[in-house]
């Protein structure tokens, strides 16, 4: 081989190197790409679960809270139905107290 030959065979893997390395560095950046979004990924999929815990919790209060006045309003009817019963009661025993 002449030396113009082996000139010519040097630059061509000298241009093979630095197109193999510039190749290898793009698929560096790529995985360090896809590595920070499977750990966003990671951490978006315990905040998901956490924020699901937490709305499991304020369902569980939102409920108690609505069905307070829902508690509330059938103490006042059964106090309000016992007060008429007791009225009504007490109006029959008057009267038959009346009458004898």
């Amino acid at each position: 081989m002449s030396r113009d030959a082996i000139a010519a065979e040097f630059k061509r893997k000298d241009d093979e190197d630095r197109r193999q390395n510039k190749r290898i560095d793009i698929l560096e950046k790529n995985f360090e790409q896809m590595h920070n979004i499977a750990s966003s990924v990671e951490i978006l999929a315990q905040n998901m679960k956490s924020m699901c815990e937490e709305q499991k919790k304020q369902g569980e209060r939102i409920d108690k809270l609505e069905s307070a006045p829902g508690e509330s309003w059938n103490k006042i009817k059964t106090g309000i139905l016992s007060a008429i019963a007791g009225a009504v009661g007490t109006g029959i025993v008057a009267a038959i107290m009346n009458y004898m």
